[in-house]
């Protein structure tokens, strides 16, 4: 009875894997959620716009407020000085609507949309629900880097598109300039579109600043910019993401966006108005936030017998478990909560075909100091737990 189009992929693997954590009482290093919460001052904004009577529909792109909070923040962070509240951004439900409503906005069926994988597990399924074709290029470990003539054979006259996230979800590279001047080659070549997921951009551990690809020459009318609140401010719950494109590309956009979710909550934007107006020593001290969070957990992954490479930026690490365990991944998620009580996500989701990932299970650290150090030491114990000596 269902259609073709819902049967070439599972229910999220993230979301099935934290129900398993708490059947079996985990600490849940799967799902990218903190335990901590937002700014109080953010926090009070919400319930004040509440209070306030925001509680109706707010403009089904995004309230003026948001918006032009979103604009100032492209001209002055990403490099973006055209960007206009009223003709280039839409609010969406969570930068993942954003992704949908983009493609929708986009592909038709038949067109093919580049993606590099390792990849957040909804680009996959996003490109099918078009009906595009999806073309995969492999970011290559241990520095997830691309082969430049992978990425030129992947592209063709039908490209309508491609897919990069940086900093990455699950690996956490961070595109440098090169890398994306040499997409950015590719789509002015084969009049592609460029959809940047750009939702842990504060998140970047390097000493290169983030670089949208959008800023780039010739790159302003063929790039649709996602973000969002739920990474730099830990309120995943609000579901407050943001597209900045072209005005062509705005339309339909919120076209798509307009009978997705008709609009986010209204309160929240307001209150999303409020966090991006914070001192800049917020946004400059996320980079320090995290690391400090990575520096604390990683030893613990490579004392436990993981290979690991210390990620650039974002809050997830990739961890080989191959000389710990024969099991593939799933199993081996499965068998680690179980025995010792830590969640991660097996690395197969982020891959098609999926054999790739088979050896991979992604960490999050978006974690208070406590969490991860009980996480850290549950892990000491995983070795004797599977049976090795």
């Amino acid at each position: 009875m269902l259609a073709s189009r819902v049967q070439h992929f599972t229910e999220s693997v993230i979301r099935e894997t934290t129900r398993i954590a708490q059947r079996y009482n985990a600490i849940n290093l799967g799902q990218g959620m903190p335990d901590f919460d937002p700014p109080d001052e953010v926090k009070e904004a919400a319930c004040k716009a509440i209070r306030d009577g925001f509680n109706q529909y707010a403009v089904t792109w995004g309230t003026a407020g948001l918006r032009q909070a979103i604009a100032t923040k492209m001209r002055a962070f990403n490099g973006l000085p055209w960007a206009d509240a009223d003709e280039h951004v839409t609010v969406c439900c969570g930068a993942t609507e954003c992704m949908m409503a983009t493609l929708l906005a986009l592909i038709d069926p038949g067109d093919e949309v580049v993606i590099f994988q390792p990849f957040y597990e909804n680009y996959g399924p996003d490109a099918k629900l078009t009906g595009a074709t999806p073309k995969w290029v492999p970011l290559k470990d241990p520095d997830w880097s691309f082969d430049v003539d992978e990425l030129r054979a992947a592209f063709s006259p039908r490209t309508k598109a491609v897919i990069l996230n940086t900093p990455n979800n699950p690996t956490g590279k961070v595109f440098s300039r090169a890398e994306l001047e040499q997409v950015a080659a590719l789509c002015r070549e084969f009049d592609a579109v460029a959809i940047s997921d750009e939702i842990y951009e504060y998140i970047n551990f390097t000493d290169r600043p983030h670089v949208s690809i959008a800023s780039l020459p010739g790159m302003a009318d063929r790039t649709v910019t996602i973000s969002g609140l739920s990474k730099t401010f830990s309120a995943t719950g609000w579901r407050l993401g943001y597209c900045v494109a072209p005005a062509a590309i705005t339309a339909g956009i919120r076209k798509a966006h307009d009978f997705l979710t008709v609009g986010a909550p209204h309160p929240l934007q307001v209150a999303g108005a409020a966090a991006l107006a914070l001192p800049q020593s917020y946004f400059d001290g996320l980079r320090d936030h995290y690391q400090h969070r990575r520096d604390l957990f990683v030893p613990y992954l490579e004392r436990a017998g993981f290979n690991v490479r210390p990620p650039d930026g974002a809050y997830y690490v990739m961890a080989d478990f191959s000389a710990l365990s024969a099991l593939d991944d799933v199993s081996f998620v499965r068998r680690m909560i179980e025995t010792v009580g830590v969640a991660g996500v097996p690395g197969s989701s982020f891959h098609d075909p999926k054999d790739h990932g088979r050896t991979l299970v992604r960490f999050m650290f978006a974690k208070q100091d406590d969490t991860l150090r009980a996480a850290g030491e549950r892990l000491m114990n995983l070795r004797a737990a599977l049976g090795n000596p």
